[in-house]
Protein backbone atom coordinates (compact mmCIF):
# COMPACT_ATOMS: atom_id res chain seq x y z
CA UNK A 1 0.00 0.00 0.00
CA UNK A 2 0.78 3.88 -0.69
CA UNK A 3 2.78 5.34 2.34
CA UNK A 4 1.70 9.42 0.76
CA UNK A 5 -0.56 10.33 -1.70
CA UNK A 6 -1.81 13.60 -3.03
CA UNK A 7 -5.36 14.74 -3.87
CA UNK A 8 -5.81 16.87 -6.66
CA UNK A 9 -8.55 18.50 -5.46
CA UNK A 10 -10.59 20.64 -2.97
CA UNK A 11 -13.36 20.57 -0.73
CA UNK A 12 -15.75 17.90 0.63
CA UNK A 13 -13.90 15.19 -1.44
CA UNK A 14 -10.72 15.96 -0.55
CA UNK A 15 -11.43 15.93 2.87
CA UNK A 16 -13.54 12.39 2.37
CA UNK A 17 -10.18 11.13 1.11
CA UNK A 18 -8.24 12.17 3.65
CA UNK A 19 -10.49 10.35 6.52
CA UNK A 20 -9.94 6.84 4.72
CA UNK A 21 -5.88 7.84 4.60
CA UNK A 22 -5.86 8.28 8.12
CA UNK A 23 -7.30 5.30 8.57
CA UNK A 24 -5.00 3.24 6.44
CA UNK A 25 -2.28 4.97 8.17
CA UNK A 26 -1.46 6.83 4.63
CA UNK A 27 0.00 10.35 4.86
CA UNK A 28 -1.59 13.04 2.63
CA UNK A 29 -0.76 15.67 0.55
CA UNK A 30 -3.21 19.09 -0.11
CA UNK A 31 -2.88 21.33 -2.72
CA UNK A 32 -4.86 24.99 -2.19
CA UNK A 33 -5.47 27.73 -4.06
CA UNK A 34 -5.00 31.15 -2.58
CA UNK A 35 -9.56 31.52 -1.92
CA UNK A 36 -8.74 27.78 0.08
CA UNK A 37 -6.08 28.60 2.22
CA UNK A 38 -7.79 28.23 5.48
CA UNK A 39 -10.05 25.47 3.75
CA UNK A 40 -11.10 22.29 5.33
CA UNK A 41 -8.99 19.87 3.50
CA UNK A 42 -5.83 22.19 3.54
CA UNK A 43 -6.24 22.10 7.49
CA UNK A 44 -6.47 18.04 7.90
CA UNK A 45 -3.71 16.80 5.42
CA UNK A 46 -0.64 16.14 6.60
CA UNK A 47 0.90 18.84 4.11
CA UNK A 48 -0.44 20.95 1.71
CA UNK A 49 1.18 23.52 -1.39
CA UNK A 50 -0.06 26.49 -2.56
CA UNK A 51 -0.92 26.10 -6.09
CA UNK A 52 -1.81 29.24 -7.50
CA UNK A 53 -4.80 32.61 -7.37
CA UNK A 54 -8.10 31.84 -6.51
CA UNK A 55 -10.11 30.74 -9.68
CA UNK A 56 -9.25 27.53 -10.77
CA UNK A 57 -7.48 28.04 -13.87
CA UNK A 58 -4.53 29.63 -11.72
CA UNK A 59 -4.95 26.66 -9.40
CA UNK A 60 -6.45 23.44 -9.49
CA UNK A 61 -5.99 23.31 -12.94
CA UNK A 62 -2.25 23.94 -13.19
CA UNK A 63 -1.28 20.80 -13.62
CA UNK A 64 2.72 21.99 -13.84
CA UNK A 65 1.89 23.20 -10.36
CA UNK A 66 0.50 19.93 -9.06
CA UNK A 67 3.41 18.18 -9.71
CA UNK A 68 5.72 19.80 -8.45
CA UNK A 69 3.66 19.76 -5.11
CA UNK A 70 3.93 15.80 -5.33
CA UNK A 71 7.51 15.85 -6.48
CA UNK A 72 8.41 17.75 -3.55
CA UNK A 73 6.44 16.18 -1.02
CA UNK A 74 7.48 12.45 -2.49
CA UNK A 75 4.00 11.36 -2.65
CA UNK A 76 3.32 7.91 -4.30
CA UNK A 77 0.14 8.36 -5.79
CA UNK A 78 -2.31 11.08 -6.72
CA UNK A 79 -5.92 10.84 -6.29
CA UNK A 80 -7.76 12.80 -8.33
CA UNK A 81 -11.35 13.27 -6.66
CA UNK A 82 -14.23 14.05 -8.71
CA UNK A 83 -14.59 17.35 -11.38
CA UNK A 84 -11.32 18.94 -12.01
CA UNK A 85 -8.91 17.34 -13.53
CA UNK A 86 -10.08 13.85 -12.38
CA UNK A 87 -11.53 13.12 -15.78
CA UNK A 88 -8.56 14.19 -17.53
CA UNK A 89 -7.12 11.88 -20.00
CA UNK A 90 -3.64 13.93 -20.37
CA UNK A 91 -3.35 14.25 -16.30
CA UNK A 92 -3.55 10.63 -16.01
CA UNK A 93 -1.14 10.34 -18.84
CA UNK A 94 1.51 12.77 -17.27
CA UNK A 95 0.93 11.40 -14.09
CA UNK A 96 2.34 8.03 -15.62
CA UNK A 97 5.04 9.41 -16.80
CA UNK A 98 6.00 11.52 -13.99
CA UNK A 99 6.41 7.94 -12.21
CA UNK A 100 2.86 8.48 -9.60
CA UNK A 101 0.47 5.93 -9.72
CA UNK A 102 -2.90 7.36 -10.82
CA UNK A 103 -5.74 6.17 -8.68
CA UNK A 104 -8.17 5.42 -11.43
CA UNK A 105 -8.43 3.99 -14.74
CA UNK A 106 -6.48 4.18 -17.62
CA UNK A 107 -6.01 7.21 -19.86
CA UNK A 108 -7.03 5.20 -23.20
CA UNK A 109 -10.63 4.85 -21.09
CA UNK A 110 -10.73 8.18 -19.71
CA UNK A 111 -10.47 9.54 -23.42
CA UNK A 112 -12.60 6.88 -24.90
CA UNK A 113 -15.33 7.11 -22.25
CA UNK A 114 -15.25 11.32 -22.40
CA UNK A 115 -16.21 11.59 -25.73
CA UNK A 116 -19.90 11.05 -25.20
CA UNK A 117 -20.16 9.84 -29.37
CA UNK A 118 -17.15 7.34 -28.77
CA UNK A 119 -18.63 5.84 -25.66
CA UNK A 120 -21.87 5.05 -27.39
CA UNK A 121 -20.07 3.39 -29.98
CA UNK A 122 -18.05 1.36 -27.43
CA UNK A 123 -21.36 0.70 -25.91
CA UNK A 124 -22.95 -0.85 -28.67
CA UNK A 125 -20.13 -2.40 -29.86
CA UNK A 126 -20.70 -4.32 -26.76
CA UNK A 127 -24.04 -5.10 -27.11
CA UNK A 128 -25.57 -2.75 -24.10
CA UNK A 129 -28.90 -0.60 -24.87
CA UNK A 130 -27.95 2.43 -25.68
CA UNK A 131 -30.75 5.55 -26.57
CA UNK A 132 -31.53 5.70 -30.18
CA UNK A 133 -29.39 8.57 -31.67
CA UNK A 134 -26.66 9.58 -34.14
CA UNK A 135 -23.11 8.48 -33.40
CA UNK A 136 -21.23 11.05 -35.02
CA UNK A 137 -20.32 14.88 -34.54
CA UNK A 138 -23.70 17.00 -36.33
CA UNK A 139 -21.78 19.53 -38.90
CA UNK A 140 -24.48 22.14 -38.23
CA UNK A 141 -28.17 22.76 -37.51
CA UNK A 142 -29.45 21.51 -40.74
CA UNK A 143 -27.49 18.38 -40.15
CA UNK A 144 -29.37 18.20 -36.78
CA UNK A 145 -32.62 18.28 -38.50
CA UNK A 146 -32.11 15.97 -40.49
CA UNK A 147 -31.08 13.25 -38.24
CA UNK A 148 -33.79 14.48 -35.54
CA UNK A 149 -36.07 13.53 -37.91
CA UNK A 150 -34.40 9.93 -38.72
CA UNK A 151 -35.11 9.35 -35.25
CA UNK A 152 -38.34 11.42 -34.21
CA UNK A 153 -39.19 13.89 -32.27
CA UNK A 154 -38.58 15.11 -28.99
CA UNK A 155 -34.36 14.72 -29.18
CA UNK A 156 -31.99 15.38 -26.97
CA UNK A 157 -29.26 17.85 -28.57
CA UNK A 158 -26.23 17.21 -26.29
CA UNK A 159 -22.26 18.16 -26.36
CA UNK A 160 -20.48 15.03 -27.09
CA UNK A 161 -17.96 16.71 -24.00
CA UNK A 162 -17.96 17.61 -20.85
CA UNK A 163 -21.45 17.30 -18.28
CA UNK A 164 -22.95 19.38 -15.69
CA UNK A 165 -25.86 19.95 -18.39
CA UNK A 166 -23.83 22.48 -20.31
CA UNK A 167 -24.65 21.81 -23.79
CA UNK A 168 -28.06 20.10 -23.09
CA UNK A 169 -31.16 21.14 -24.77
CA UNK A 170 -34.60 18.86 -25.85
CA UNK A 171 -35.90 20.61 -28.52
CA UNK A 172 -39.10 19.57 -30.51
CA UNK A 173 -38.72 21.31 -33.71
CA UNK A 174 -36.54 21.93 -36.78
CA UNK A 175 -37.38 25.80 -35.52
CA UNK A 176 -35.91 24.60 -32.10
CA UNK A 177 -32.93 22.67 -33.31
CA UNK A 178 -32.25 25.98 -35.35
CA UNK A 179 -32.62 28.36 -32.20
CA UNK A 180 -30.74 25.89 -29.79
CA UNK A 181 -27.41 24.84 -31.72
CA UNK A 182 -25.12 27.16 -32.25
CA UNK A 183 -25.79 28.31 -28.70
CA UNK A 184 -25.13 24.52 -26.99
CA UNK A 185 -22.24 24.17 -29.41
CA UNK A 186 -20.62 27.67 -28.19
CA UNK A 187 -20.96 27.15 -24.55
CA UNK A 188 -19.53 23.38 -25.32
CA UNK A 189 -16.66 25.21 -26.70
CA UNK A 190 -16.38 27.89 -24.08
CA UNK A 191 -16.50 25.09 -21.16
CA UNK A 192 -14.47 21.78 -22.93
CA UNK A 193 -12.85 23.24 -25.96
CA UNK A 194 -14.45 20.37 -27.97
CA UNK A 195 -17.51 21.62 -29.98
CA UNK A 196 -18.90 18.43 -31.30
CA UNK A 197 -22.63 18.22 -30.92
CA UNK A 198 -24.82 15.00 -31.54
CA UNK A 199 -28.49 13.99 -31.14
CA UNK A 200 -30.16 11.58 -29.01
CA UNK A 201 -33.82 10.10 -28.87
CA UNK A 202 -35.37 12.31 -26.08
CA UNK A 203 -37.07 9.35 -23.15
CA UNK A 204 -39.80 10.63 -22.01
CA UNK A 205 -40.61 10.62 -18.19
CA UNK A 206 -37.25 9.00 -17.60
CA UNK A 207 -35.65 7.56 -13.99
CA UNK A 208 -31.91 8.56 -14.17
CA UNK A 209 -30.46 5.04 -12.41
CA UNK A 210 -26.66 4.26 -12.41
CA UNK A 211 -24.80 1.16 -11.70
CA UNK A 212 -21.43 1.37 -9.22
CA UNK A 213 -18.79 -1.08 -10.60
CA UNK A 214 -15.59 -2.28 -9.32
CA UNK A 215 -12.66 -3.27 -11.87
CA UNK A 216 -8.94 -5.09 -10.71
CA UNK A 217 -6.05 -5.15 -12.75
CA UNK A 218 -7.38 -9.03 -13.15
CA UNK A 219 -10.21 -7.79 -14.56
CA UNK A 220 -12.60 -9.19 -11.66
CA UNK A 221 -15.47 -6.84 -11.97
CA UNK A 222 -18.59 -6.53 -9.59
CA UNK A 223 -21.50 -4.18 -9.31
CA UNK A 224 -22.26 -2.61 -6.25
CA UNK A 225 -26.39 -2.90 -7.14
CA UNK A 226 -27.31 0.99 -7.66
CA UNK A 227 -28.32 4.75 -6.86
CA UNK A 228 -31.29 6.58 -8.55
CA UNK A 229 -30.79 10.31 -9.36
CA UNK A 230 -33.54 11.25 -10.87
CA UNK A 231 -34.14 14.62 -8.85
CA UNK A 232 -32.25 17.19 -10.60
CA UNK A 233 -32.60 20.97 -11.48
CA UNK A 234 -30.87 22.33 -14.32
CA UNK A 235 -29.76 18.53 -15.64
CA UNK A 236 -27.54 18.70 -11.92
CA UNK A 237 -28.33 16.00 -9.73
CA UNK A 238 -29.74 16.98 -6.26
CA UNK A 239 -31.11 14.07 -4.06
CA UNK A 240 -29.77 10.49 -4.58
CA UNK A 241 -30.90 7.33 -3.19
CA UNK A 242 -30.36 3.97 -2.68
CA UNK A 243 -31.48 1.18 -3.89
CA UNK A 244 -34.34 2.58 -6.36
CA UNK A 245 -37.88 1.80 -5.31
CA UNK A 246 -38.88 1.57 -9.31
CA UNK A 247 -36.53 -1.53 -10.78
CA UNK A 248 -38.16 -4.73 -9.64
CA UNK A 249 -34.98 -7.25 -8.68
CA UNK A 250 -34.88 -8.78 -12.68
CA UNK A 251 -34.09 -5.37 -14.06
CA UNK A 252 -31.59 -4.88 -11.33
CA UNK A 253 -29.96 -7.75 -12.29
CA UNK A 254 -29.92 -7.09 -15.58
CA UNK A 255 -28.50 -3.24 -15.39
CA UNK A 256 -25.68 -4.74 -13.47
CA UNK A 257 -24.55 -7.26 -15.66
CA UNK A 258 -24.93 -4.63 -18.28
CA UNK A 259 -22.74 -2.50 -16.66
CA UNK A 260 -20.24 -5.21 -15.36
CA UNK A 261 -19.97 -6.03 -19.56
CA UNK A 262 -19.66 -2.80 -20.30
CA UNK A 263 -16.39 -2.50 -18.16
CA UNK A 264 -15.10 -5.55 -19.04
CA UNK A 265 -15.54 -5.13 -22.50
CA UNK A 266 -13.34 -1.78 -22.02
CA UNK A 267 -10.26 -3.28 -20.18
CA UNK A 268 -11.96 -0.69 -17.00
CA UNK A 269 -9.97 -1.01 -13.95
CA UNK A 270 -10.89 0.66 -10.13
CA UNK A 271 -14.14 2.22 -9.31
CA UNK A 272 -16.92 3.58 -11.81
CA UNK A 273 -19.97 4.06 -12.51
CA UNK A 274 -22.39 3.91 -16.01
CA UNK A 275 -25.38 5.83 -16.14
CA UNK A 276 -28.71 4.88 -17.73
CA UNK A 277 -31.82 6.24 -18.52
CA UNK A 278 -34.94 3.94 -17.66
CA UNK A 279 -38.00 4.42 -18.91
CA UNK A 280 -41.49 3.72 -17.55
CA UNK A 281 -41.25 0.01 -18.87
CA UNK A 282 -37.94 -0.22 -16.86
CA UNK A 283 -36.48 -0.29 -20.36
CA UNK A 284 -32.95 1.09 -19.50
CA UNK A 285 -30.47 2.74 -21.97
CA UNK A 286 -26.81 3.20 -21.59
CA UNK A 287 -25.85 7.56 -20.97
CA UNK A 288 -22.90 7.94 -20.34
CA UNK A 289 -19.83 6.21 -17.82
CA UNK A 290 -17.95 7.82 -15.44
CA UNK A 291 -14.89 7.05 -14.64
CA UNK A 292 -14.25 8.44 -11.46
CA UNK A 293 -15.51 8.70 -8.24
CA UNK A 294 -18.79 10.11 -7.90
CA UNK A 295 -20.57 12.49 -5.30
CA UNK A 296 -23.20 9.93 -4.72
CA UNK A 297 -21.22 7.01 -3.58
CA UNK A 298 -21.93 7.27 0.28
CA UNK A 299 -24.92 6.30 -0.38
CA UNK A 300 -23.58 2.77 -1.93
CA UNK A 301 -21.19 2.89 0.52
CA UNK A 302 -24.01 2.79 3.12
CA UNK A 303 -25.88 -0.29 2.21
CA UNK A 304 -23.34 -2.26 1.16
CA UNK A 305 -20.76 -1.31 3.95
CA UNK A 306 -17.87 -0.66 1.92
CA UNK A 307 -15.57 1.86 1.47
CA UNK A 308 -15.22 2.80 -1.76
CA UNK A 309 -12.25 5.03 -1.39
CA UNK A 310 -10.62 2.36 0.43
CA UNK A 311 -11.37 0.22 -2.61
CA UNK A 312 -9.79 2.62 -5.37
CA UNK A 313 -6.94 2.75 -3.29
CA UNK A 314 -6.21 -1.15 -2.82
CA UNK A 315 -6.95 -1.44 -6.86
CA UNK A 316 -4.49 1.30 -7.65
CA UNK A 317 -1.76 -0.66 -5.21
CA UNK A 318 -2.23 -4.07 -7.09
CA UNK A 319 -4.28 -5.41 -4.92
CA UNK A 320 -7.33 -7.91 -5.96
CA UNK A 321 -10.81 -7.41 -4.91
CA UNK A 322 -10.91 -9.57 -1.63
CA UNK A 323 -14.78 -10.22 -2.70
CA UNK A 324 -16.70 -11.64 -5.76
CA UNK A 325 -20.53 -10.16 -6.87
CA UNK A 326 -22.27 -12.93 -4.50
CA UNK A 327 -20.74 -11.58 -1.47
CA UNK A 328 -22.24 -7.88 -2.30
CA UNK A 329 -24.81 -6.87 0.52
CA UNK A 330 -27.65 -4.64 0.16
CA UNK A 331 -28.96 -3.86 3.96
CA UNK A 332 -31.49 -0.98 3.93
CA UNK A 333 -32.19 2.41 2.21
CA UNK A 334 -29.38 5.37 2.17
CA UNK A 335 -30.26 8.72 0.60
CA UNK A 336 -28.05 12.03 -0.11
CA UNK A 337 -28.78 15.86 -0.84
CA UNK A 338 -26.94 17.81 -1.85
CA UNK A 339 -26.31 21.82 -0.26
CA UNK A 340 -25.56 24.50 -1.84
CA UNK A 341 -25.02 27.84 -1.09
CA UNK A 342 -27.27 29.23 -3.53
CA UNK A 343 -30.94 31.16 -3.11
CA UNK A 344 -33.57 28.47 -3.08
CA UNK A 345 -35.57 30.16 -5.48
CA UNK A 346 -33.36 31.07 -8.47
CA UNK A 347 -30.40 28.50 -7.81
CA UNK A 348 -28.15 31.45 -8.68
CA UNK A 349 -25.14 30.99 -6.21
CA UNK A 350 -24.65 32.49 -2.94
CA UNK A 351 -21.19 32.99 -1.98
CA UNK A 352 -20.22 35.31 1.89
CA UNK A 353 -19.37 34.01 5.59
CA UNK A 354 -20.92 31.39 7.30
CA UNK A 355 -21.85 32.75 10.43
CA UNK A 356 -23.01 29.62 11.84
CA UNK A 357 -23.24 26.12 11.62
CA UNK A 358 -25.66 23.26 12.92
CA UNK A 359 -25.63 19.68 12.38
CA UNK A 360 -28.18 17.28 13.05
CA UNK A 361 -27.18 14.33 14.97
CA UNK A 362 -28.46 11.06 15.43
CA UNK A 363 -28.33 7.20 14.22
CA UNK A 364 -28.57 6.77 10.57
CA UNK A 365 -26.63 10.23 9.79
CA UNK A 366 -23.56 11.16 7.91
CA UNK A 367 -22.24 14.46 6.91
CA UNK A 368 -19.69 14.82 4.31
CA UNK A 369 -18.18 18.48 4.68
CA UNK A 370 -16.83 21.01 2.68
CA UNK A 371 -17.13 24.22 5.41
CA UNK A 372 -16.69 25.03 9.12
CA UNK A 373 -18.61 27.34 11.21
CA UNK A 374 -16.44 30.31 9.84
CA UNK A 375 -16.05 29.66 6.34
CA UNK A 376 -16.01 31.96 3.36
CA UNK A 377 -17.63 30.46 0.51
CA UNK A 378 -16.33 31.66 -2.23
CA UNK A 379 -17.80 32.78 -5.64
CA UNK A 380 -14.95 31.02 -7.56
CA UNK A 381 -16.11 27.43 -6.91
CA UNK A 382 -18.74 25.14 -7.48
CA UNK A 383 -21.39 25.86 -5.01
CA UNK A 384 -21.65 22.27 -3.45
CA UNK A 385 -20.48 23.06 0.42
CA UNK A 386 -21.66 19.68 2.32
CA UNK A 387 -23.92 16.50 1.56
CA UNK A 388 -26.35 15.09 4.39
CA UNK A 389 -26.58 11.39 3.92
CA UNK A 390 -29.23 9.87 5.79
CA UNK A 391 -30.04 5.86 6.28
CA UNK A 392 -32.96 3.51 7.48
CA UNK A 393 -34.00 -0.15 7.77
CA UNK A 394 -36.27 0.85 4.50
CA UNK A 395 -36.87 3.78 2.36
CA UNK A 396 -39.46 5.22 4.85
CA UNK A 397 -37.36 5.84 7.68
CA UNK A 398 -34.65 6.83 5.76
CA UNK A 399 -37.34 9.73 4.22
CA UNK A 400 -38.16 10.20 7.64
CA UNK A 401 -34.58 10.48 8.92
CA UNK A 402 -34.11 13.29 6.02
CA UNK A 403 -36.81 15.17 7.13
CA UNK A 404 -35.76 15.54 10.31
CA UNK A 405 -32.38 15.73 9.70
CA UNK A 406 -32.72 18.74 7.48
CA UNK A 407 -35.28 20.86 10.08
CA UNK A 408 -32.46 20.50 12.52
CA UNK A 409 -29.43 21.62 9.73
CA UNK A 410 -28.98 25.35 10.12
CA UNK A 411 -26.58 27.79 8.28
CA UNK A 412 -26.99 31.24 8.74
CA UNK A 413 -24.60 34.07 6.49
CA UNK A 414 -25.65 32.81 3.06
CA UNK A 415 -28.86 31.54 1.57
CA UNK A 416 -28.75 27.42 0.63
CA UNK A 417 -31.18 25.00 -0.91
CA UNK A 418 -32.52 23.58 2.24
CA UNK A 419 -35.67 25.19 1.98
CA UNK A 420 -35.82 23.34 -1.72
CA UNK A 421 -34.89 19.75 -0.33
CA UNK A 422 -37.05 20.19 2.55
CA UNK A 423 -40.00 20.24 0.08
CA UNK A 424 -38.68 17.76 -1.68
CA UNK A 425 -38.43 15.37 1.26
CA UNK A 426 -41.97 16.42 2.46
CA UNK A 427 -43.68 16.14 -1.04
CA UNK A 428 -45.91 13.35 -1.15
CA UNK A 429 -44.82 12.08 -4.35
CA UNK A 430 -41.25 11.53 -3.35
CA UNK A 431 -42.84 9.32 -0.74
CA UNK A 432 -44.58 7.43 -3.14
CA UNK A 433 -41.45 6.95 -5.18
CA UNK A 434 -42.66 9.74 -8.41
CA UNK A 435 -38.47 10.71 -8.71
CA UNK A 436 -38.48 11.07 -12.93
CA UNK A 437 -36.25 13.55 -14.18
CA UNK A 438 -39.26 15.92 -14.27
CA UNK A 439 -39.88 16.13 -10.70
CA UNK A 440 -38.43 19.59 -10.22
CA UNK A 441 -40.25 21.22 -12.80
CA UNK A 442 -43.45 19.03 -11.87
CA UNK A 443 -43.94 19.64 -8.21
CA UNK A 444 -41.53 22.48 -7.00
CA UNK A 445 -41.14 24.79 -10.00
CA UNK A 446 -44.92 24.78 -11.66
CA UNK A 447 -46.15 25.35 -7.92
CA UNK A 448 -44.38 28.37 -7.58
CA UNK A 449 -45.32 29.61 -10.62
CA UNK A 450 -48.89 29.01 -10.37
CA UNK A 451 -48.60 30.36 -6.57
CA UNK A 452 -47.09 33.76 -8.46
CA UNK A 453 -50.01 34.09 -10.93
CA UNK A 454 -52.20 34.26 -7.66
CA UNK A 455 -51.18 37.36 -6.34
Amino acid sequence: MFKKILIANRGEIAARVIRTCRALGIKTVGVYSEADAEAVHVKQADEAYLLGGPRVTESYMKIDKIFEAAHQSKAQAIHPGYGLLSENAEFARRCEEEGFVFIGPSPEVISEMGSKIASRKAMEKAGVPVVPGVTRSLADAEDAIEAAESIGYPVMLKASAGGGGIGMQVVYSADEIRKAFEGNQKRATDFFGDGAMYIEKFVEKPRHIEIQILADNEGNTVYLWERECSIQRRHQKVVEEAPSSFISEETRRKMGEAAVKAAKSIGYKNAGTIEFLVDADQNFYFLEMNTRLQVEHPITEEITGLDLVKEQLDIAAGRTLSFAQEDVKRDGHAIEVRIYAEDPKTFFPSPGTITKLELPEGPGIRHELAVHGDSVVTPFYDPMIAKLVVKGKDRDEAIDRLQEALSNYHIEGIKTNIPMLQEVAAHEAFRFGDTTTEFVEKYLTKKKKKQKQTK
